[in-house]
């Protein structure tokens, strides 16, 4: 509590440098709200339906975290805690802005609404067919004024799939996170952190394989998803840490630290494992595994938001929600009744296949709206955008062909910057990698 009460006092009186002034980027087009009776076909996610009664007992987790002795441990020998600050004085990377994105990644951005801010990666981070990004979530979730001590910071997760064993490519599964300042909106550079896990009480680390399809900064703990959507894991974001080997080792090598090149890394303090065991897909009554995640500041107390991941059952995907804690003592870390974590609230929709979710009551609202992005059935096609709730769904419509796929191309998850008012996602088509953001009154706007 006392370091998240120091950043406030440095951030007061900050000018917030985001702006969402000028003018929208290309790719325009005129849009219309279309309503759940007017939509064609099975393309409506259609109304949330809550779900029934005692099946939100599907959705119980059990948290596991690391004894602080392991975690002081592996610090104290690789030469104390660096924290973001750390790594973001010691970025070596540069984003593009619009202007020098390929008219390929610019093509990927959404139809409409437009996005009023995009970047693209280095030439090598924009080729890499190997290494997908999936995630994204900001400083804006992190703290309440968007800024993490003087620095405004976007992090976007990126997970090593080629489809072979981890035993046949040492680097299979891999997850690493690029560490974006984002200070000056112009001027934007990063630095790759790999995600590692502390063993051998804290002698040792080993690499973190894991697909990072959801991920949420709060507070002072980053929460992503586990490998295959069994549970999550957690990271501190205080607690990263400089290697000092460079090989292609992960862990300890000699009297040093290897991280397969990467300077830096993130060590997991905790899980939240499903109670009800491993996940399974494409059964109402298993246990769902989870896809994407992102954050709720509207509701009391905020709350993480998880949608079950891809289950070859097109008519039935669950949505729900975690509430955290409010304990001083457990900064960013999720309610629990003596390790157990229930859901507060969840649905089912017929949306399929979601890209990305997020939950926002508005000033005076009633109830929440739910964003649900749907990817494209084709690799090369756009996305859709709906907002649901209980009463219906909506999404925009392309004036070019009367079609829903006004949304990003390949678009991962979705993360809402409350202080600026803006929507973040990201693609990850290769070629076509893109990070942006659209102020979310523009989407609301173009649904009535």
């Amino acid at each position: 509590m006392k370091q998240r009460g120091r950043h406030r006092r440095r951030r007061r009186g900050q000018a917030l440098r985001a702006t969402l002034a000028g003018t929208a980027l290309a790719l325009t087009a005129a849009a219309t709200l279309i309503s759940t009776s007017q939509a064609t076909g099975a393309n409506s996610p259609g109304e949330l339906t809550a779900l029934r009664a005692g099946a939100s007992s599907q959705l119980r987790l059990h948290e596991n975290l690391t004894s602080r002795e392991t975690l002081d441990t592996l610090s104290g020998n690789m030469g104390g805690n660096v924290g973001v600050d750390g790594v973001l004085s010691d970025t070596d990377h540069s984003m593009r802005n619009t202007a020098d994105c390929t008219g390929d990644e610019r093509s990927a951005l959404p139809v409409e609404p437009t996005a009023t801010r995009a970047y693209c990666w280095s030439d090598a981070d924009a080729r890499s067919a190997r290494w997908r990004p999936r995630s994204v979530t900001t400083s804006g979730d992190a703290e309440d004024e968007g800024a993490w001590g003087t620095r405004q910071v976007i992090l976007a997760g990126w997970t090593h799939r080629d489809g072979r064993a981890a035993a046949q490519d040492r680097d299979e599964g891999l997850a690493r996170i690029a560490f974006v300042d984002a200070t000056d909106p112009d001027a934007l550079r990063y630095r790759w952190v790999l995600l590692v896990a502390p063993r051998a009480g804290g002698r040792d680390f080993a690499p973190v394989r894991t697909g990072l399809g959801g991920m949420v900064w709060y507070r002072d703990k980053l929460i992503v998803t586990a490998e295959h959507g069994d549970g999550l894991l957690v990271f501190d974001l205080h607690r990263l840490l400089r290697t000092d080997v460079d090989s292609p080792a992960v862990g300890r090598v000699g009297r040093g630290y290897s991280a397969a090149g990467y300077r830096y890394v993130l060590p997991a303090i905790g899980s939240y494992d499903p109670e009800g065991g491993s996940c399974t897909r494409g059964r109402d009554d298993a246990v769902p595994c989870f896809g994407s995640l992102s954050l709720d500041r509207t509701t009391a107390p905020d709350s993480l938001v998880a949608t079950e991941a891809a289950s070859g059952r097109p008519e039935h995907t669950r949505v729900w929600r975690y509430a955290f804690s409010t304990a001083a003592y457990r900064t960013g870390l999720l309610a629990d009744a003596q390790g157990h974590v229930d859901a507060t609230e969840a649905y089912t929709t017929r949306g399929s296949a979601i890209s990305g979710a997020l939950s926002h009551r508005s000033a005076g609202a009633r109830e929440a709206q739910w964003y649900i992005g749907r990817p494209s059935d084709s690799r090369d096609g756009h996305g859709s955008l709906w907002r649901q709730s209980g009463h219906g769904s909506g999404a925009a419509t392309c004036t070019a062909d009367q079609s829903h796929a006004c949304w990003g191309l390949g678009s991962g998850s979705l993360s809402y910057w409350q202080r600026t008012g803006e929507l973040w996602s990201l693609s990850d088509a290769t070629d076509r990698r893109v990070l942006y953001a659209v102020p979310l009154s523009s989407v609301d706007g173009t649904l009535g």
